[in-house]
């Protein structure tokens, strides 16, 4: 069995890790002599970040990585300040709930290779054995996706009730309906990967399943629900090459094709605890050196490459210049777009085209329960809730942590964690979208949300919320009656691809990481992140003609049985022709 470490241990072990970044921000930190050629920026210190580091240093190359804000970025978990009392840490917040689905790689290759106890970080991983597609109303709860009634709901009066209305009033997508989306899943299934690019990048989803056409049930469920329940993005702009990938992977995994776990897997502690800072401890341990509250503002240039970064302190506002011979960038696209100045484009002018490309919003709301929730061991979908709602219970698979006895005051028991997807619907209660709710009225508004739909709502009286905790990024502009939010995402909107850098810039020792480049797993998340970052680092390799062996990268799992038709396709394709499935 493996040993765990105690939440003692590991926390006195980070704040070792906060004062050696401390440390280092000063220049008291011991220094660590670079190889020539091997002097390695990693400007900022999320998901990218870490990962180009980690795979750097284990090359043997000197690392120092700046962050402005927070180590692990939208991947942290979040304390509550103030919330821990009688020795109790604060409550755990986040950004958003982890989820890593069996389809990725990336990550897990990454968290396998981080020490934690005598395992690894990997250990963390738990299966999600459950899943719940929860309809609002007089509906009764879905199967995957919501598509068809949920096969083992419980047998009660009301339950009953609401499943025969569900299927004899024709709530759910009608059979002919389905037939026809199913059929469009197959053409994208079959079509090459030339036609995936050169035809489905440049069509919407919601023009390729036919939305406009279809019921109401038909464009809620499965043309907006797939894409803002499981990937954030807005069906009527997202590309269809991206949302295919993802919908077959995600089908794939069910089918358990290609997959490197369990079809869907959380953590077994709050994240910085079981991953982020065991992660920092190691590469500290390998050499990388962190420096905390320094932001890149430019980067100066000559002979064709960039010799330094300027950099400015987010407390002091002084700036200082860092030399080194390799620079990865390694912030989200928002940040990186202002770096790019004139000197830098005009060494690499394809990177211009970044600032256009597009941002939304998915952050999290967290409410600390007094009472434990057992809705389902897995993710939960609120499939009618108008800003597209997500959430996970999780103390349930926090094996080593008691909610009440490790966090917070004593009275919380369980924590409700909830994605909200779409932030430009109106709400129930105040007709208002969340981008123009105060964070007290996006509280509310999601508690209401989440009680619309039945099964949830049966099990959460308000009594039982002790209190709530929304992602800090989003701040009210109390003149403006908006929102604004420090953490957006990347969407992959129609013909989005071309506008998208690869790791390897025209620059040679300047890479970009992070989940807005060109990847296989093509989507904003942290496996695409990771990705990235692996992708940059061989780009350093290969440019310094390093000996050390490459970082291994994946790609998405493609059926051997598809094949054929997949080689017709590419013919059909380059005559100009419809797939074989196609039939308008």
């Amino acid at each position: 069995m493996t040993h765990r470490l105690d939440r003692r241990t590991l926390l006195s072990s980070s704040v070792a890790a906060g004062a050696g970044a401390a440390l280092a921000s000063t220049g008291l930190a011991p220094a660590f002599a670079a190889t020539p050629g091997k002097d390695a920026v990693v400007l900022g210190g999320g998901m990218a970040g870490l990962t180009a580091a980690h795979e750097l240093v284990e090359r043997g190359f000197s690392v120092t990585v700046f962050e402005p804000s927070a180590w692990g970025g939208k991947a942290r978990s979040i304390p509550v300040p103030g919330t821990g009392s009688g020795g109790r840490a604060d409550l755990p917040g986040e950004h958003g709930f982890r989820f890593f689905p069996g389809f990725y790689h990336h990550v897990p290759d990454t968290m396998r290779r981080i020490p934690f106890g005598s395992g690894t970080v990997g250990d963390n991983l738990v299966a999600a054995t459950g899943g719940k597609f929860l309809r609002a109303g007089d509906r009764g709860d879905a199967f995957v996706f919501g598509i068809g009634p949920d096969p083992v709901q419980l047998l009660t009066v009301d339950g009953l009730r609401r499943f025969l209305v569900d299927n004899l009033g024709g709530h759910a997508v009608p059979a002919h309906e389905l037939v026809y989306f199913v059929e469009r899943l197959l053409v994208f299934l079959t079509s090459c990967d030339e036609r995936r690019m050169g035809q489905w990048e440049k069509v919407s989803w919601w023009d390729f399943v036919g939305a406009g056409k279809r019921s109401q049930p038909y464009q809620k469920i499965l043309a907006a629900g797939l894409t803002r329940n499981l990937v954030a993005a807005k069906e009527t702009i997202a590309s269809t090459r991206t949302i295919g990938n993802m919908g077959e992977a995600f089908v794939y995994n069910i089918m358990g094709r290609g997959n490197d776990g369990a079809l869907d897997r959380v953590l077994d502690l709050p994240t910085n605890e079981a991953w982020i800072d065991p992660w920092m401890i190691h590469l500290r341990g390998l050499g990388v050196r962190f420096v905390s509250g320094q932001a890149l503002v430019r980067y100066e240039t000559a002979g064709g490459r960039v010799t330094a970064a300027v950099l400015r302190d987010t407390v002091t506002g002084a700036t200082s210049r860092v030399e080194a011979d390799w620079f990865v960038s390694a912030m989200p696209v928002e940040r990186v777009v202002p770096t790019l100045t004139s000197n830098v484009l005009a060494l690499d002018p394809g990177l211009a085209k970044m600032s256009a490309l597009k941002t939304d919003w998915m952050v999290g709301i967290q409410y600390f329960l007094r009472e434990h929730v057992d809705i389902t061991k897995g993710h939960i979908t609120f499939i009618d809730s108008p800003w597209s709602l997500t959430a996970l219970t999780q103390g349930q698979f926090w094996a080593d942590r008691v909610v009440a006895r490790d966090y917070g005051d004593g009275e919380v028991v369980d924590i409700l964690s909830v994605d909200i997807s779409n932030w430009d619907a109106k709400g129930i209660l105040y007709g208002k979208t969340a981008k123009e709710c105060t964070a007290d009225e996006i509280a509310a508004e999601v508690w209401a949300q989440i009680k619309e739909h039945h099964t949830a709502g049966d099990q959460l009286p308000d009594e039982i919320v002790h209190s709530w905790f929304l992602d800090p990024g989003v701040q009210w502009d109390a003149a403006n009656r908006r929102n604004s939010n420090e953490t957006p995402l990347l969407v992959n909107t129609v013909d989005s691809w071309s506008s998208r850098p690869t790791a390897r810039t025209k620059i040679p020792n300047l890479l970009m990481s992070g989940d807005f480049v060109q990847t296989d797993i093509d989507l904003a998340t942290m496996e695409g992140a990771n990705e990235a970052a692996r992708h940059a680092v061989n780009a350093i390799l290969d440019e310094s003609r390093s000996t050390a062996p490459r970082v291994r990268t994946f790609t998405l799992y493609d059926p051997p049985e598809f094949a054929a038709l997949k080689a017709t396709d590419r013919l059909l394709y380059k005559l100009g022709m419809r797939n074989v499935l196609d039939l308008g």
